[in-house]
C-alpha cells in the first residue's frame, strides 16, 4: 500500500483452498507487527453483515478487522492525501463501549448495558489487494479497513431505535444510497453481539472505550478525488468527509 498500488491476492501464497482461519492468522501477524511499531488498537470493525455479500464470497457469517487510532478521522475532515488506493464508502453506526464484554456468551442486554453511546460514521473501505478477492484475502487484509470517520455528537441508546433508523448518503450533492438499521444483521446491536462472542472465544474480549464499526446500512459506494461525502442517519445526525484531490 505504501507504493500506492494493490498487490495480488494473498490466496496465491496461502493456497487456493485457504479459508477464514488462514486469513485471520495473517491478520494477527500484521496486528502484532503494527503494535510493535507503536500503533494503538482503538476498536474493531465488522464486515459482510449483508447476507448477499456473504454468499458472494462463500461465507456464512460476518468477518472482523482491527481499527487503529491513527486511522480515525473526525466529522468534516479532509481524507485526501492519506494513501488511499481505490476507496469506497459505507455508512455505519459506530458503537462506543463503556464496559468490557467478556462474558464468553453474551445477550443483547449485555451489549445494551455495555454501550456508552452511538455515533454516525463513515467507513472508508480500501483494499490493499486487487479487487479479485475471496474471504481469506479480505480477512487477511484486515477486512478491507482503510479509514473511519466519526460524528461528534454522542447519542444514548435510549434515544434511538437502531433497527428502525433510516439513512441517506450523498456524494458531491447527488444521492448515492439509502438504507436502514435493519440492513445490518437485522440490527446493529446484533453485529456487536456477534463480535463480542467471537472475540471472547479467542480470549481477546472487547474492552471499555473501544469503538465498534457495526457494518454498512447501504451498499458500498465508490468515491474519487474531489468528492464531498455526507451521510445522515435519523436520530443520530450527520457525518461528512472530503476526499480532496491529491
Amino acid at each position: 500500500m505504501a507504493a500506492g498500488a494493490p498487490c495480488e491476492p494473498v490466496r496465491g501464497l496461502l493456497g487456493e483452498s485457504a479459508g477464514p482461519a488462514a486469513g485471520y492468522a495473517v491478520q494477527q501477524l500484521n496486528t502484532e507487527h503494527w503494535l510493535r511499531a507503536g500503533r494503538r488498537v482503538s476498536g474493531h470493525k465488522v464486515g459482510l453483515t449483508n447476507k448477499a455479500v456473504q454468499e458472494q464470497l462463500g461465507m456464512d457469517e460476518p468477518i472482523w478487522g482491527v481499527l487503529y487510532s491513527d486511522k480515525c478521522r473526525t466529522d468534516g475532515d479532509d481524507i485526501g492525501g492519506t494513501g488511499l488506493i481505490e476507496p469506497r464508502v459505507e455508512v455505519e453506526v459506530a458503537v462506543v463501549l463503556g464496559a468490557d464484554l467478556d462474558k464468553g456468551r453474551h445477550t443483547v442486554a449485555d451489549v445494551i448495558s455495555a454501550t456508552a453511546y452511538v455515533l454516525p460514521a463513515l467507513e472508508i473501505v480500501d483494499s490493499r489487494i486487487a479487487w479479485d478477492i475471496t474471504s481469506a484475502d479480505m480477512i487477511a487484509d484486515n477486512a478491507g479497513s482503510g479509514l473511519y470517520v466519526l460524528g461528534t455528537r454522542p447519542v444514548p441508546l435510549a434515544a434511538v431505535d437502531l433497527r428502525r433508523v433510516e439513512m441517506r448518503l450523498t456524494v458531491s450533492g447527488e444521492e448515492a444510497a439509502t438504507g436502514s438499521g435493519a440492513a445490518c444483521l437485522g440490527n446493529p446491536l446484533n453485529s456487536v453481539l456477534w463480535l463480542a462472542d467471537a472475540m471472547a472465544q479467542r480470549g481477546t474480549p472487547l474492552r471499555a472505550g473501544e469503538c465498534i464499526m457495526t457494518g454498512s446500512l447501504c451498499p458500498m459506494q465508490p468515491i474519487s478525488d474531489g468528492d464531498e461525502i455526507l451521510a445522515e442517519i435519523d436520530g443520530l445526525g450527520t457525518v461528512s468527509a472530503l476526499l480532496s484531490a491529491a
